[in-house]
């Protein structure tokens, strides 16, 4: 029977006998089975090149160095960097003694509120309790009986409160030269707050858009990523699927002036169309023939 290059006799056997390998052999995806298959060695000096140039399109970890089979000392000291890194600005509290100036600043009077979880521990052990607002939040908003708002504003520090503190601001102020009219929104303070928070306090503002900007999850190369929701009448119960997200924004990633720009873009979509989510796409405002 002829066998047709790149496809498999499917009689043979799934995994190739062990014993079919040389012992010392090493299996196909090893590091240093390239040379044994006849690949040529780059010299350090080419490496070195090569690895620089990946470096400056990206600031993820390829072309790793390595000693023998194991990652070099260097790399393992970066990569506990980035990991203690990442765990402070999981746990670093929200510093309203740096964010609450920033927004008065700004020409913004922000309104405090607090989730119903009632520390940090809490608050990554009990995603729930970060979705709602504590008893005494909700009374507060409550009393302030707010009229019909188009547009209600939240900061809430999820989970990099770092990101809060560095980019809120000054994003804020990069819409705002885009869509002056923000300069009206209630601004409301979140702490210990998930995403969902926001539909809570929008819908206890009476607004008819809600844009929540939150910390986003630390990575290793990026432990201040900002993430930016919007969501169309806010109320409890709403899902993921009907918000609008902008992700990465920082200076390193989806810079001030693009992601004011693609959030100026939602917010006037929303609007014109009635509604946010899976139903609102960027090619939403083209004609029908066009998207």
């Amino acid at each position: 029977m002829s066998e047709t290059p790149g496809r498999r006799d499917p009689a043979a056997p799934l995994l190739e006998p062990a014993r079919s390998r040389p012992a010392g052999a090493r299996a196909e995806g090893d590091p240093h089975c390239a040379q044994q298959m006849g690949a040529p060695r780059l010299d350090a000096e080419t490496w070195e090149t090569m690895r620089s140039a990946l470096r400056t399109h990206t600031p993820a970890r390829v072309a790793l160095r390595s000693a023998g089979r194991s990652l070099a000392t260097s790399e393992i000291l970066d990569l506990n960097w980035s990991l203690a890194q990442a765990r402070d600005a999981l746990h670093t509290p929200l510093s309203l003694a740096t964010l609450v100036p920033s927004c008065i600043a700004a020409k913004w009077t922000p309104l405090r509120t607090h989730s119903a979880a009632r520390d940090r521990g809490e608050y990554l052990r009990r995603p729930d309790l970060g979705r709602r607002l504590s008893a005494d939040s909700r009374d507060a908003l409550t009393a302030l009986d707010a009229k019909p708002q188009p547009l209600a504003i939240i900061l809430a520090d999820g989970l990099s409160p770092l990101a809060i503190e560095r980019h809120a601001v000054p994003l804020l102020l990069a819409l705002r030269a885009l869509v002056p009219e923000i300069a009206a929104a209630p601004l409301v303070i979140a702490e210990q707050a998930r995403v969902a928070i926001g539909d809570e306090i929008g819908e206890l503002l009476h607004a008819q858009l809600a844009l929540l900007m939150i910390g986003e999850r630390p990575g290793l190369s990026s432990p201040d990523s900002l993430g930016a929701y919007l969501t169309w009448s806010p109320k409890t119960g709403r899902t993921d699927a009907e918000r609008n997200c902008i992700s990465n924004i920082r200076p390193e990633g989806l810079r001030y002036p693009e992601a004011a720009e693609k959030i100026a873009f939602y917010l006037r979509a929303a609007r014109q169309l009635g509604r946010t989510g899976v139903d609102l796409k960027e090619d939403s405002l083209l004609p029908s023939g066009e998207r």
